[in-house]
């Protein structure tokens, strides 16, 4: 792949650092990786559809058939899971969190669905 400019989406080489070793690369060698993930970044961040990835990314179906396959293999949990540990060591604390909170909300609704809820009562 020829050089070309960077886009503000671009993964930094310490961020790379930080990624590679979390990928499987047994199928795709690293130099590609690195260009499929800064292309799957600049989807994500700018809101743009596959389909309208700029021409000097590599091609739009290839680099949706690498997300896929890393989502299928859980590669995405993977990577979210070790930096989530490594950011919450870096601040001193359990690499993994002790406690949950969930929360909920519920919407009164009448007990009749459909039609019937939106209905005035015949008089």
């Amino acid at each position: 792949m020829s050089e070309r400019e960077a886009y503000p989406t671009d993964l930094s080489d310490q961020e790379w650092e930080q990624l590679k070793a979390l990928l499987p690369h047994k199928q795709t060698p690293l130099d590609k990786a690195r260009e499929y993930l800064n292309a799957i970044l600049y989807i994500d961040r700018s809101g743009s559809s596959w389909r309208l990835m700029p021409h000097d990314l590599p091609k739009w179906q290839t680099v949706y058939t690498y997300f896929r396959k890393l989502s299928r293999d859980r590669t995405w949990e993977r990577i979210n899971d070790a930096l989530r540990a490594r950011v919450r060591r870096k601040a001193g604390r359990e690499a993994e969190p002790s406690l949950l909170i969930g929360d909920s909300q519920s919407v009164k609704t009448t007990e009749k669905g459909g039609r019937a809820a939106g209905m005035a009562a015949n008089t």
